[in-house]
């Protein structure tokens, strides 16, 4: 339930120093092999990933400022 950080990161410090000298052996975990792993089994997640256009929230309030300033004019009459 309680961990103690410093000697977590102690034990993978002298962990690592062990490895580097040769005495254990290297690690096998590789973190790019579970890259992309959770949107294969969520098909919410899985539909997001394969969609082409995503209207980010940048982009949506470039849009929306635009069709105001668009509006704007418009209603005073310039255009």
């Amino acid at each position: 339930m309680y961990t103690s950080e410093r000697k977590d990161r102690l034990d993978r410090l002298v962990r690592d120093v062990k490895r580097e000298m040769g005495e254990l052996p290297p690690d096998d975990i590789d973190p790019d092999h579970f890259k992309g792993k959770f949107s294969q089994f969520t098909p919410r997640a899985k539909r997001a990933s394969e969609r082409e256009f995503r209207l980010t929230w940048p982009l949506a309030l470039i849009l929306i400022l635009v069709l105001i300033l668009i509006w704007r004019y418009i209603m005073m009459g310039i255009l």
